[in-house]
């Protein structure tokens, strides 16, 4: 007699000759900013050895050696998604969980999946390590098996209640892998909620709003038009009746944020009330055009404004990823030199403003601000933070997993990556402290009304292009800044990352942070001494998640002493790393 399960692995068969096995997420150059399950990079596809980013909950390697387009080796673990999915949510007594098919800011012909637990966080470590098994299965009899296991191991009933949501961007294999998924959420008799296309962010609202609609904790209305309803008034209140100088052209990098953004629009104030927003790059009739010379990832990466760009100096521009998971804004001078205003830059933003209400709002001595950084973070922003706001800061392991849950430890954790990945997260206690305050004068109320309304505009379960675009612009809006002004708060100390060759990558361990090197033995030393020859200088390396390589990276006053530096270091590893 068939099984259900059996019958839809055998359906979507496993290639021979894959392996899937955890990387780093948020590694420089192949990887995401969150977690995802991932077809070759472009750049990977170059490689004679090729390494295929893929993951369920973090970023994944994968050797292959099959010609194979692209997405075509994901067929089987999308399948294996909707089993895994199907898992969790009964494990949890019947809670929704969220299932993203996206690839983010990578080539249109790549696509990935992504599960989000109940409140629209990352899926647990746990059961990361239980989908990479899953993953790995030769058939449909292990994989059946493998599931019971499970089942056993974490006492979970089979004939209790699984709830999955699905959504997906606008890649041409969404349509295909969705098929996949839902066949394997059939065959482990899941209720489906399929929201068709949605930005990352928005499928993690829909998560949450499920999953705590009629509760105290009730974060709000699980459709697409209530998301657009919350944050739209959110960014009318918090707005105070301030106007943000100029316009705002956004570049939504040919993906599904074009036409949520568009959407988003109609639920802000008019234009001359508030913000004039021009939307550019949202051809996602053209599938092939995703992510093509523009997107936050473009210009993060080339250091210049997508060639679409027609705006002239001074005009504020931002760039949205695949998936609009991630933004980060840019400009022309006066002199027609491009500026990126990125994910350190909207981190110090953010940092600076919502103390500024938390002093005014008399909540100073209760409330504690921190942002948390990588050690990718630029010296000056962390400088900035730490002498100019007199705010902590935190510094953890690469990876937004990391950034994530030591921002959850604080009163109020702002974390952004360089690449503009990010958000801001108020704890339970915090957040109760800015719901029952009295205020004492009209200036404390006014201040913790932009408060509340801040908490509303804040996606706080993942990092949200559209909402973090619109609070940089309240925040804007409120110091009266153009992008000129919110340069000119520090300048970047120069730097250089090097990529550097090694036979064996596990042999470069590192503590503090992934700032010092434990082993190879002697190397911090050799490192620390070229550090103190130059000024304000600081590097490290760490090794790659994903190819045996070490990432070297350096900065100090000078762009020459910086590059000196890096070249230095990366000598200094290549030697320990072919000894």
């Amino acid at each position: 007699m068939s099984n259900p399960i059996v019958d839809a692995v055998q359906k979507h068969p496993a290639p021979e000759g894959l392996k899937y096995t955890y990387g780093t997420a948020g590694d420089k150059g192949v990887s995401l900013t969150n977690a995802r399950m991932h077809s070759p990079t472009r750049t990977q596809r170059a490689v004679a050895s090729t390494f295929i980013p893929l993951a369920i909950g973090s970023t994944c390697t994968a050797l292959l050696s099959l010609a194979l387009p692209p997405c075509d080796v994901l067929d089987s673990v999308l399948t294996r998604v909707g089993l895994v999915a199907a898992l969790r949510s009964r494990s949890l007594k019947g809670k929704w969980i969220g299932v993203m098919i996206t690839a983010s800011h990578n080539p249109p012909e790549d696509n990935g999946v992504k599960l989000v637990e109940p409140l629209g966080n990352m899926l647990q470590e746990e059961w990361e390590v239980l989908s990479t098994e899953m993953a790995n299965k030769a058939n449909g009899d292990e994989v059946l098996q493998y599931y019971q296991d499970i089942a056993a191991k974490y006492r979970i009933d089979l004939d209790g209640p699984a709830r999955v949501v699905i959504a997906r961007d606008t890649r041409a294999s969404g349509a295909r892998l969705l098929g996949c998924v839902q066949d394997g959420l059939k065959a482990a008799g899941a209720e489906v909620k399929d929201y068709g296309f949605l930005t990352t962010p928005q499928l993690h609202y829909m998560v949450r709003c499920l999953n705590t609609e009629g509760t105290k904790d009730a974060y709000g209305t699980p459709t697409e038009k209530g998301y657009y309803e919350k944050f739209g008034a959110a960014f009318k209140t918090a707005l105070k009746g301030k106007k943000p100088q100029g316009s705002l052209t956004v570049d939504c990098a040919n993906g599904v944020g074009g036409p949520k953004l568009v959407e988003l629009i109609k639920y802000l104030p008019p234009k001359g009330e508030a913000l004039d927003i021009h939307v550019v790059n949202d051809n996602v009739i053209k599938p092939e055009s995703l992510n093509v010379d523009c997107g936050a990832d473009f210009v993060k990466t080339n250091q210049r404004a997508p060639p679409t760009s027609k705006t002239g100096p001074g005009d504020r521009c931002c760039s949205l990823d695949g998936d609009a998971d991630r933004v980060v804004f840019y400009f022309k001078d006066t002199s027609n030199v491009f500026r990126l205003l990125d994910g350190d830059r909207i981190a110090t933003l953010v940092a600076s403003f919502l103390g500024d209400q938390v002093r005014l709002a008399g909540l100073a001595d209760s409330i504690k601000i921190g942002v948390v950084q990588t050690a990718y973070a630029n010296g000056a922003a962390t400088q900035y933070v730490e002498q100019h706001l007199r705010l902590k800061v935190d510094c953890t392991a690469t990876g937004v997993k990391h950034l994530h849950h030591a921002a959850e430890k604080l009163d109020i954790g702002v974390y952004f990556e360089a690449n503009g990945h990010g958000t801001v997260i108020f704890s339970p206690d915090t957040l109760d402290t800015i719901a029952q305050y009295e205020p004492k004068n009209p200036g404390q109320a006014e201040a913790l009304s932009v408060l509340r309304a801040c908490i509303d505009l804040i996606n706080q379960s993942v990092g949200d292009a559209l909402s973090d675009a619109l609070l940089v612009e309240v925040v804007l809006a409120h110091k009266n800044w153009g992008p000129q002004e919110w340069l000119s708060t520090y300048t970047d100390l120069p730097n250089r990352l090097l990529k550097v060759l090694v036979s064996d990558r596990t042999i470069f361990k590192t503590t503090d942070a992934e700032r010092k090197l434990t082993s190879p033995e002697g190397l911090q030393k050799q490192i620390d001494a070229e550090v103190s020859k130059v000024r304000q200088g600081r590097s490290f390396a760490r090794a790659s998640g994903t190819e045996d390589a070490v990432r070297v990276y350096a900065e100090a006053a000078t762009k020459a002493e910086a590059e000196d530096l890096a070249r230095k270091v990366a000598e200094l590893v290549k030697q320990a790393g072919s000894s």
